[in-house]
């Protein structure tokens, strides 16, 4: 009788899942098919380049380029229309593609993988998948630049609080607060197009990381499929993902702007600000608190960012320690990437979808702009300007007037002219000019600044570069 103890031992040991041992275990770490086939199109779209390229330098026949072709034009249906069937025991995008290719056009399909290696391939692969989701992030962020544009041009004259440390420190308008973020997703915007610029290298002809000995043409190709030009070094070819890395990059910074602005709509949003609304089409009620109304997509948008960066902080450490060239390590790349740029495109949509939802309450903006003593600095600077003191001297004076109405209650705008005097002789009723909301917005008519005329000149330069 057989001694069945080691199987068992075995089965034990591998657990239920993995109960027909290390194979199973090797099997289910290997594949990649369960996220590399969002990579189908891609693949497809550089086989028939690489076919075509085959055929023209007389590596493949014409014959056999056309049957590859027809091929997989037929595989893309299939998946397109959800009729193929993918294998884990193929391990990836790749060898599905290629078998099922056997299975429709036999001995030419082998014929397809000439001159070049599963390494390229991939990098081909991957590199037109993340230069096709920036072009996506580029008009996205168009988007929600347009409609920051939008309300900008609609409260260039609506006055708030200007924040530093979140304490009240100046007065701005609405439309200027809006088109700080028009700069911050312009950056981002610039960022999308450089990395653009800097993947826009065709990796295939690489093949493994030598190169290869057939007489192709890797310009042909690199044309073919969009791209500027071929690679330069097959070696950093095959190891390369800055592209994806740079993509992590922007994606992580874009989200750290949309946090920043999702932040400001949760505070603003509270009764205590008051400063703007979200419509129920971005809010969701309580469970147990009849009142509340809670702003759920900021709050998630504000959450995405933490996906991005661990997105990030993985690739960069899968990358930091690899040899050159080609490490399976690499593996690990796609669903980093894929589930941030899932996040980031959902972030973007939601927050533009906000930035036109929001309702903005300009009477509580207005209201607020003016506590804190928020025109203390427009008090300096008049003292500058018609009394002669210099800045430092003016800055003394204007914190005693501060202390002064913190100790009545009162605004400085509310002081007599008499305890203004007191502090300094020189103080005119004209200071009083100064002293509003409206009047200190409408000064800062440095270039940049919040005056509605420089906002409104700002969003037209805007408007003509978007």
């Amino acid at each position: 009788m057989a001694d069945t103890t080691d199987t068992k031992s075995s089965n034990q040991m591998w657990g239920g899942r993995f109960a027909s041992g290390p194979d199973a275990i090797m099997e289910e770490i290997n594949a990649s098919i369960g996220f590399d086939k969002k990579l189908f199109a891609q693949d497809i779209r550089g086989s028939i380049a690489h076919a075509t390229m085959l055929a023209h330098q007389g590596i493949i026949s014409a014959d056999d380029k056309d049957k590859i072709v027809h091929g997989l034009n037929t595989i893309l249906s299939e998946i397109e229309s959800g009729n193929f069937e993918f294998s884990r025991r193929l391990e990836d995008i790749h060898m599905n593609i290629e078998a099922r290719l056997a299975t429709l056009i036999g001995p030419a399909a082998g014929r397809l993988h000439t001159a070049r290696s599963r390494n390229d391939q991939v990098a081909l692969d991957f590199r037109l998948w993340v230069k096709e989701e920036l072009e996506k992030t580029e008009k996205m962020l168009t988007g929600l630049i347009a409609a920051f544009l939008d309300r900008a041009e609609e409260h260039a004259e609506s006055v708030m609080p200007g924040f530093t440390h979140l304490q009240t420190a100046q007065p701005v308008t609405f439309g200027h607060h809006c088109m700080a973020y028009v700069e911050m997703f312009g950056r981002d915007r610039s960022r999308v197009r450089h990395a653009i610029e800097h993947l826009d290298e065709s990796p295939i002809g690489a093949a493994a990381l030598a190169g290869t000995g057939y007489p192709i043409d890797r310009h042909m190709t690199a044309k073919a499929l969009g791209f500027r030009e071929p690679t330069r070094n097959s070696i950093d070819t095959v190891s390369d993902r800055d592209f994806a890395i740079e993509f992590l990059s922007i994606a992580a910074i874009a989200g750290m702007h949309l946090s920043r602005l999702a932040e400001e709509i949760v505070i603003w949003s509270t009764p205590q600000f008051g400063f703007v609304r979200l419509s129920d089409a971005f809010s969701t009620g309580s469970s147990i608190m009849p009142q509340k109304k809670n702003p759920d997509a900021a709050e998630l948008v504000r959450a995405k960012t933490g996906r991005i960066n661990g997105s990030l902080v993985a690739l960069l450490t899968i990358m930091k320690g690899l040899p050159l060239a080609y490490s399976k390590d690499m593996q690990e790349d796609k669903e980093q990437v894929f589930d941030a740029a899932e996040s980031l495109e959902l972030a973007i949509a939601a927050m533009t979808g906000m930035v036109r939802d929001l309702t903005v309450n300009t009477a509580r903006m207005k209201a607020a702009a003016g506590s804190g003593f928020s025109t203390a600095t427009d008090l300096a600077d008049w003292l500058v300007r018609e009394a002669g003191l210099p800045f430092r001297d003016a800055h003394h004076v204007t914190g005693r007037a501060v202390a002064l109405a913190e100790s009545k209650g009162c605004d400085l705008a509310e002081l007599p002219l008499s305890d203004l005097q007191a502090i300094h002789p020189d103080i005119t009723d004209k200071v009083y000019d100064v002293l509003t909301v409206e009047a200190s917005v409408a000064s800062r008519k440095s270039f940049g600044g919040t005056a509605p005329s420089e906002v409104r000149r700002q969003i037209a330069f805007w408007r003509a570069r978007n």
